[in-house]
């Protein structure tokens, strides 16, 4: 299979790209500067991609089979529209392409309340959205844009990422929330990539964690 991933530069991205190359698969890294994609492999194509410019997306995305999207604008707390613009965008470049998987990174707090644990849901998730509650917004524009589709998408809900070496196991369910409060960025690209041959998890936003 050949793999888009885009946001191939950052921190979830290039541990993707880096597993779908060892799992024998062929991967196309798209980002905004692909010189930064530090991967190298025979069957690796880097290529330019600004997901806001509908035109980059769908040249990217040309020869694909799936997509693994792994955008992220870090810890800003501005307004943001590039988790639902990019994915709208990446979503009508599979449609012109005649690609139907796709896997997204959202966030924990992403989902409703009622399907988070206790802790979460009174103490920790009200404090997140007090500082990141305008990503969190975008993100939840685009699951709709995604569920407005009829692409066989996933989207993935992480709680806190943390820079650890992969632990090689992970916890998915659509709800309730998995009972642990981080996932190593390694284990999530493991979980995004896995996801795309998850059939029951078609159509539906699940929490993973360690």
């Amino acid at each position: 299979m050949k793999i888009a991933v885009v946001g191939a530069s950052g921190r979830t991205g290039s541990l993707v790209v880096e597993q779908a190359l060892a799992r024998g698969h062929d991967a196309i890294a798209l980002a905004r500067r692909p010189e930064t994609v530090t991967a190298q492999d025979p069957r690796l194509v880097a290529r330019a991609c600004d997901v806001l410019d509908p035109a980059s997306v769908a040249r990217g995305l040309e020869g694909c089979d799936a997509v693994v999207s792994a955008l992220g604008i870090g810890a800003s707390r501005a307004p943001t529209t590039v988790y639902s613009e990019g994915v709208a965008n990446i979503v009508s470049a599979m449609a012109s392409h005649s690609i139907r998987r796709i896997a997204v990174v959202s966030a924990a707090p992403v989902g409703p309340r009622e399907e988070q644990a206790f802790f979460e849901r009174r103490v920790l998730m009200p404090i997140l959205e007090q500082f990141f509650g305008a990503t969190y917004d975008d993100m939840r524009r685009m699951e709709e844009v995604l569920q407005r589709s009829e692409n066989d998408w996933i989207s993935v809900r992480p709680p806190r990422l943390l820079d650890n070496p992969a632990t090689g196991s992970y916890r998915i369910g659509i709800a309730p929330q998995p009972q642990s409060r981080s996932i190593t960025y390694g284990d999530l690209a493991t979980a995004l990539l896995d996801s795309l041959d998850r059939p029951e998890f078609y159509a539906k936003a699940a929490f993973v964690a360690n």
